[in-house]
């Protein structure tokens, strides 16, 4: 046997793309969306087909398995293995070309569906199958899994739109599929000729969704064509690699209409949806209210069914014919879009339980004819309570096809004997209804082992004999599909500690929408991602790291793990995970207790005790007046620990606090609230010691509020906050400051120094009290960490909830308790940035309607900014924080209107923006309470 060295150096040898056998590399794909982990021995990432058949060759002289491996979204274990991971996704991602009046594309297998589909839109063309997961799915992944989709009712499975597959097997032989005999291995044809009965009998039944097995073998039938291709697809992985595909495009609709129909409950939609399939939709989407919940814009019901259509007279056409209790047409595209997300992140919501629990896949899409769905669905639920289980079904109603998440306890012998015994259960009543184990993203490990009770035994043993064609040596991912490992072996979730920390890293599914390769929209997750695409540098791959972290068999270096140690070090804490990923995979947190476990005891580097202790440095300089010193001195010399590329903002002359103060007398002001209404100048009121009193609900106008004097107003931009109160005192607030020295802890957290963090917000809370007034904070890091981290650190302290449920952004201060007041209007377009912390923890709707009501039009970019407070100062960051930047904020400002508003909230975007936009003299980008305060 050849050991691991010898094979990934005679594999370096003889490839021109990347061989790594490194702990990183094989820790980053010991999963893929599912419940299973294998370990594979190394991972190459081939440059062309080349270095496919090299590796194939080599493997097989080794003895070696080989897993082709797309996106890793495979959710049934079929992309995870022991052997050599071949990653398609690095180099052969090519769309080779586009044919509009053929309507073909040729693609390379690890090109991903929306750049096909992108690349096919200006002909009005589209790659039908289209999985929830297409921002990230590879059309590899798609043919070895027979992937479908929501518009498979129009236009069919992955299969249904393939002609031709180049195809290189085991052992490095190349091969041309498409239609007849030609170019197929040898023995196929015989094989066929010699189970002729088993193929018209053992499979016959079948509907649109049987993927589950080599359910496309009776394509190769002399009256079905012998399609090769047609049955090579959904064979996950298990014949040979695809190296090349050309595939069929289809009309896109022009001006799609969205019917969505709302019933009395689930099983009432599923019983409706084979009803309408005669009038030609596009999709017949179903969903209940366990799952979307109190979503806006569906009509009312239990249970709906989202079915497009292809025009608005259409989509009424049908509304007219449903029997359905309430429902809506929706034409505008971008409601289509919030709609629709809703299903597209269901792989992921459904993963939350109401009360906060997981549930996880394994039963993610059995189908069954479409009419018995209803039924089905019944004694779905009924035999999920029999096992004392929960879980959410929704998915592709018009073709009978269910997807659902249910909380198996995987952890315990209990939990799997019970996970076992209900797949068991499961899979009699799938085929009792004439159904499909696998409707949609194949067996994998999930349900391979329960094959048999689907098909007859003839069936499984054509099954063997055609895998024995195509790899007679078995080196194309075993364990899959044919003499499969058990459905309870290789659980990810063993060889996890039973800790807290541990069950927070498991949640992290690998659906894998931090993956997404292009800007998408307002989202910001995964900023290093989008700019490096390297897989450890997206949540997922992170999430994958600390799993095996704690694992201890692959990376051995517990907390002080250099391999995840540095993943983590390009992670911008941008928390855009916590909101975008379906699950809320919060890796900003996780980072920090990583380096606060990864450091402790040790001595830091430089940055977390430059930029960690940056409100203490602040505060010293300020107290003794040393700003304009400190200025000069960051102009001329180099700050330890800090990047050599980036110049330091100047510190204020005069810091917020101290403004305030002195223009309200300090020493010898009242103390106490003020009386509310605008002052004739922009002095602020005094500084009262207690915060202001409860105010229950929306506040009367003359209501007073704290404004939170955070770090970066305080000593960077005290400007934003004589700004801020400007406002505030106009729209009749009275004002009020806490007590000196109040911190967040933001960039203690942010460089994991907890310890320091819990003291610094203890001290906050000392100072003060108990909270009951509303807070406004303008910096959304700030407001951010307090909303969400402060009752985090300090759990057992109930003034953290309180300080937490008090805060407030500038603009949510003045809809709840200034409604009355009429901003003034700016009549002119905004450009900038929504801060990563206001779009993934504080939310931006009080932001929106304030700008729209002071008349500032246009949307302001999404993605991060890329300079996320310490980071972009920290060595070795700058290239890609620049490259963060370059994603969507500069774009948007460099294609900005004339005239328009630079708006950016964050003082590391201001800065940002500032050191990297090249804004013509004179003009900057602007705190919201600044645009208004200046036009008052």
């Amino acid at each position: 046997m050849t050991s691991p060295g010898e094979l990934e150096r005679t594999l370096r040898k003889n490839l021109r793309g990347e061989v790594d056998f490194g702990a990183a590399a094989r820790a980053l794909t010991t999963m893929d969306a599912s419940n299973y982990r294998r370990v594979p021995v190394g991972v190459v990432r081939p440059r062309d087909a080349g270095d496919v058949a090299a590796a194939l060759r080599i493997c097989a002289e080794a003895g070696v398995p080989v897993v082709p491996r797309g996106g890793g979204t495979s959710i049934a274990g079929q992309a995870t293995g022991t052997g050599v991971v071949l990653d398609l996704t690095r180099h052969m991602n090519a769309l080779v070309s586009l044919d509009p009046a053929a309507r073909t594309a040729v693609v390379q297998p690890g090109l991903v569906l929306d750049r096909l589909r992108e690349a096919a839109r200006p002909y009005g063309l589209t790659f039908g199958p289209d999985p929830s997961t297409h921002s990230r799915c590879t059309l590899g992944g798609m043919i070895g899994n027979n992937a479908c989709g929501a518009h498979s009712v129009a236009w069919g499975t992955t299969a249904d739109n393939v002609a031709e597959l180049a195809v290189t097997a085991y052992g490095g032989a190349s091969y041309r599929l498409g239609t007849g005999w030609a170019g197929a291995p040898q023995g196929l044809r015989e094989l066929v000729a010699g189970n002729l009965a088993v193929l018209r009998t053992g499979m016959a039944g079948g509907f649109s969704r049987r993927i589950s097995g080599y359910g496309g073998l009776d394509a190769l039938l002399p009256e079905r064509g012998v399609e090769v291709a047609r049955a090579f697809c959904g064979s996950e992985g298990t014949l040979g690699v695809v190296t090349e595909a050309v595939v069929r495009l289809v009309d896109a609709p022009r001006a799609p209409a969205l019917a969505v129909l709302g019933y009395a409950d689930e099983s009432a939609a599923a019983d409706a949806a084979a009803g309408l399939l005669g009038y030609g939709p596009l999709t017949v989407e179903g969903m209940a209210a366990d799952l979307v919940g109190a979503a806006p814009g569906l009509p009312r019901g239990g249970g709906w069914l989202f079915v497009e259509m292809p025009d608005e007279g259409a989509a009424r056409l049908l509304v007219r014919a449903a029997d359905a209790v309430d429902s809506v047409v929706v034409t505008d595209p971008a409601a289509q879009r919030a709609l629709w997300r809703i299903r597209e992140d269901a792989a992921g919501t459904a993963t939350r339980m109401p009360d906060g629990g997981m549930a996880w896949p394994g039963w993610e899409d059995c189908a069954v004819p479409p009419a018995r769905l209803g039924a089905y669905l019944r004694e779905f639920r009924a035999l999920l309570a029999r096992h004392g289980l929960r879980g959410t079904p929704y998915g592709h109603f018009g073709e009978g096809c269910v997807h659902v998440r249910i909380d198996f306890d995987l952890a315990s012998g209990a939990g799997i004997a019970r996970f076992r015994s209900f797949s068991t259960d499961l899979a009699d009543l799938v085929v009792s209804h004439g159904g499909s184990l696998s409707g949609e993203h194949g067996d994998g490990q999930a349900r391979a082992e329960l094959l048999p009770r689907m098909y007859g035994p003839e069936v499984i043993r054509l099954f063997g004999a055609y895998k024995d064609v195509w790899d007679p040596a078995g080196g194309m991912n075993p364990g899959v599909l044919v003499r499969p490992d058990r459905l309870d072996e290789n659980l990810r979730f063993a060889v996890l500690p039973p800790t807290p920390f541990a069950g927070e890293v498991a949640r992290c599914v690998g659906v894998a929408k931090c993956r997404s390769d292009a800007a998408a929209g307002p989202e910001v997750m995964c900023p290093s991602y989008r700019v490096t695409g390297e897989e450890r540098h997206s949540t997922r791959g992170r999430a994958r790291l600390l799993h095996e972290m704690l694992a201890g068999e692959v990376l051995t270096g517990g907390w002080r793990s250099p391999e995840v140690a540095q993943a983590l070090d390009l992670c911008l804490a941008c928390k855009g995970c916590l909101s975008d990923c379906p699950v809320g995979v919060d890796m900003a947190s996780y980072k920090a207790e990583f380096l606060h476990r990864h450091w402790a005891g040790r001595l830091r580097p430089l940055s977390h005790y430059t930029l960690g202790g940056l409100p203490a440095w602040l505060r010293l300089i300020a107290a003794l007046r040393l700003a304009p010193f400190a200025n000069a001195a960051a102009r001329h010399l180099p700050v330890p620990g800090l990047a050599r590329e980036r110049p330091l903002p100047p510190l204020a002359a005069e810091p917020f606090t101290r403004w305030w103060r002195r223009a309200a007398g300090a020493a010898t002001a009242p103390q106490g609230p003020l009386r509310p209404g605008p002052l004739p100048s922009p002095l602020p009121s005094p500084l009262p010691s207690p915060l202001p009193s409860p105010l229950p609900g929306p506040a009367p106008a003359a209501s007073g509020v704290t404004l939170w004097p955070d770090t970066f107003t305080e000593y960077l931009s005290p400007r934003t906050g004589r700004a801020a109160v400007r406002v505030l005192r106009d729209a009749g607030l009275a004002v009020s400051l806490p007590p000196k020295g109040v911190c967040c802890g933001l960039t203690y957290l942010s460089t994991g120094r907890l310890d320091r963090a819990r003291a610094v917000l203890r001290r906050t809370l000392d100072a003060v009290g108990d909270v009951r007034g509303p807070v406004t904070v303008l910096e959304p890091s700030c407001a951010a960490a307090l909303r969400t981290d402060l009752p985090a650190l300090l759990p057992d302290d109930p003034r953290a909830e309180r300080l937490a449920a008090a805060v407030r952004t500038f603009a949510e201060t003045l809809e709840e308790y200034a409604p009355q007041w009429r901003p003034p209007r700016l009549d002119r377009p905004a450009v900038g940035q929504t801060h990563c912390h206001q779009h993934a923890v504080l939310g931006d709707a009080a932001d929106r309607r304030l700008r729209e009501r002071a008349g500032l039009g246009g949307e302001l970019s999404g993605g991060c900014c890329g300079l996320a407070g310490n980071f972009g100062f920290e060595p070795g960051h700058h290239e890609v924080s620049v490259a963060c930047a370059e994603e969507q904020l500069l774009p948007a400002l460099r294609a900005a209107p004339p005239g328009a508003a630079v708006l950016a909230d964050g003082f590391s975007c201001r800065t940002q923006i500032a050191q990297l936009a090249g804004l013509p003299d004179g003009s900057r980008a602007r705190h919201l309470a600044e645009l208004l305060a200046e036009a008052l």
